[in-house]
């Protein structure tokens, strides 16, 4: 009768994978280190994982459905913020209302448990940019940003429809600014031994978007003053001098 695996065997092996790949990129993690790591055996690898690329493919699993378990939620936050409140207008976001402030603090608070996800993966995002070449996973990082940028391209039309944004932006372009920030700040993180400021961040973001996505109002030109009444112009020129003329003595007879 086969021996049934053991879970906690299993959370080792992931966490021990994690730190390999980290280390040494996907191609270059060996089974006998992780398993090495965490004090198992190349048999206890096998009970739960067919390769190590199947491992590394369950950790992105998990990393990838807290990911789209935190956007569903920054949805529903925000669908049930436009039922109570409705969506903020452009006098909102100018005179900074009761209800402006609520949606904006909402933003920080999603921007803030994104940046501390990334902080916790930031191993995972390390191995997809620099540690998957050759791989079947080289490509998924920008798989993955690129259905992070149609979101945030959606949600920020449905702004410019209500007109709480400049409308004229465009939409993709913009979410492909905000997508790329975090994905640059993800590789960041990996180099720093110290977490963050993460909150600073999530405040510095949101007022990067607040600032540069206010729309525009026509405002009506300065009145321009009446020019003063000009004094004729009076000629500088002097007036030719007469020749003069010499005076000869008139000789005495």
């Amino acid at each position: 009768m086969p021996r049934p695996a053991d879970p906690h065997a299993r959370e080792a092996l992931l966490t021990a994978a994690r730190a390999e790949f980290a280390r040494k990129g996907l191609r270059g993690a060996r089974i006998e280190d992780i398993t090495a790591a965490c004090g198992l055996s190349k048999g206890a690898f096998y009970l739960h994982f067919e390769s190590k690329e199947a491992l590394f493919a369950q950790v992105l699993t998990s990393f990838e459905a807290r990911l789209n378990a935190m956007n569903s939620r920054r949805m529903e936050a925000m669908e049930r913020h436009l039922r109570e409140h409705g969506l903020p207008g452009p006098r909102d976001r100018l005179e900074r209302t009761e209800r402006y402030q609520c949606f904006f603090q909402t933003e920080i608070d999603f921007d803030l448990e994104s940046l501390e996800l990334m902080w916790a993966h930031r191993d995972i995002v390390a191995v997809l940019v620099n540690g998957s070449q050759g791989t079947p996973f080289e490509s998924l990082l920008w798989r993955m940003t690129d259905a992070q940028v149609e979101r945030v391209a959606r949600d920020f039309r449905r702004l410019q429809e209500a007109g709480a944004v400049d409308q004229e932006m465009d939409a993709r372009l913009f979410a492909s600014f905000i997508v790329g920030a975090f994905v640059l700040l993800a590789q960041r993180m990996v180099h720093l031994q110290q977490k963050p400021d993460l909150t600073a961040w999530a405040h510095t973001l949101q007022r990067l978007c607040e600032g540069g996505t206010v729309p525009r109002f026509e405002t009506p030109a300065p009145a321009r003053t009446p020019a003063r009444a000009q004094r004729p112009k009076t000629s500088t020129r002097r007036a030719p001098a007469r020749a003069k003329t010499r005076h000869t003595p008139r000789k005495r007879p």
